[in-house]
């Protein structure tokens, strides 16, 4: 330490300032290090290289060297621009609601729009895949009538089936094509009707001897069947719908199985067909089996009322909201009727889908019946069925009572 100055000498000087006079600093001896006085963040300090860093930047009062400056993390880079980043920090900016929200609008209208692209591409592409017939019929034909009545038809023809088919479905070999089934559907301002024709109800064929009326199939196929039903009802006929056997199988197993609801347990080897009794589902197989049995106390007239039970009980469950909403279902549905329908050139798409819509309204609050018949060979009622057709072709179904509407044709 230095000497103290010497009061009495006459310098003049401070007695005291030897109280404010520091040391000389020692090079060897450790320094504290001094306070920094941040004058800006330390991530927008300018970045100093190593060597700058290592230069003499002691402080007027000899302090140390400054400390290194604040880095960002490797890969988050520096400064106020960045990939991704906000500000100077180099952070992700955290979304909004209201960007997550307009994120999930976009996808969700997305999902939407491809949605509706499907429901209406697979019907277009299969009413291309549909075969046409000419079953409009040359003559006098009844004039135009309210409502809309189509001629629903059941094939019975093998064509097309291979051997291992026409055995699995138990069709047998026979040739030729006749009608097993033939129903008036009728739509209009009333109850939905589904009326069954027997196929042995004798008619009067133009152009032939009386007959059976599945016989003017045989002899002049849809055109001369439409011509006869017509003449012998006097109901104008608005659409013709055929299907064959198989694709009737696929169309059952397209709408994922029918259930129907036997009073008798039925055991047909003939049909393929062995069922109890109560309800149940059947696969297209079995289907097609209950629909064409006549191992039935009344043989043909229990046939129509399970034939309608089973179109009844398909067009319900291809109308339902879950066919839209299960793609593969809708697909399969769609593919096995273009493969399976046969109609009318006269037949266009707004005509085929309102036939489908009037065939699921049947089963909800419509009318499902037999013509009604005079005798067990299916012979037509002379008063009633008149009476019946009449309030078809004047679109007055809401006035057919249960004396015309038989499930079996008979009182």
């Amino acid at each position: 330490m230095a000497d103290r100055p010497d009061r009495r000498s006459g310098r003049g000087e401070d007695q005291y300032s030897w109280l404010t006079e520091r040391e000389t600093p020692d090079p060897d001896a450790t320094q504290a290090m001094p306070k920094v006085q941040q004058s800006q963040p330390a991530q927008t300090r300018p970045q100093q290289t190593r060597q700058q860093q290592r230069g003499p930047q002691q402080t007027e009062q000899g302090g140390g060297s400054l400390p290194p400056p604040a880095l960002p993390p490797p890969g988050r880079g520096g400064g106020s621009s960045g990939s991704g980043g906000s500000g100077s920090t180099g952070q992700r900016v955290p979304r909004s609601p209201s960007q997550r929200g307009r994120t999930v609008r976009r996808v969700l209208l997305a999902v939407v729009l491809v949605w509706l692209a499907f429901l209406i591409a697979v019907p277009i592409w299969a009413w291309s895949q549909i075969n046409t017939v000419d079953a409009e019929p040359g003559g006098n034909r009844p004039e135009d009538q309210p409502g809309q009545t189509y001629l629903v038809v059941g094939s019975d023809s093998r064509e097309g089936l291979s051997e291992q088919e026409r055995q699995d479905l138990s069709t047998g070999s026979v040739e030729g094509q006749r009608t097993d089934t033939i129903m008036l559907l009728h739509t209009g301002s009333g109850p939905t009707l589904l009326l069954s024709l027997p196929r042995d109800s004798p008619v009067e064929i133009p152009g032939r001897e009386p007959n059976k009326i599945n016989a003017a199939y045989a002899y002049g196929g849809p055109s001369l069947l439409v011509r006869t039903v017509e003449q012998n009802t006097g109901v104008a006929v608005d659409g013709y719908v055929e299907i064959g056997l198989g694709g009737f199988v696929n169309i059952v197993d397209g709408v994922g199985g029918v259930d129907v609801c036997p009073k008798e347990a039925i055991t047909d080897p003939k049909a393929g067909l062995e069922i109890k009794r109560g309800c149940q589902e059947l696969d297209g197989t079995e289907a097609l089996g209950y629909a064409r049995t006549r191992a039935t106390p009344t043989a043909d007239l229990q046939r129509v009322q399970n034939q309608r039970e089973v179109v009844g009980a398909i067009a319900d469950k291809a109308v339902s909201p879950w066919t839209a909403l299960n793609p593969w279902r809708y697909f399969r549905l769609s593919s096995a009727g273009a493969e399976s329908l046969r109609i009318g050139e006269d037949v266009g798409p707004i005509d085929l889908g309102r036939f489908a819509w009037a065939m699921g309204r049947v089963t909800s609050g419509g009318l499902t019946c037999t013509v009604p018949l005079a005798s067990t060979d299916a012979a037509w009622d002379p008063e009633l069925a008149p009476q019946m057709f009449r309030l078809v072709s004047q679109d007055r179904t809401e006035e057919i009572g249960q004396d015309l509407c038989r499930s079996n044709g008979l009182g």
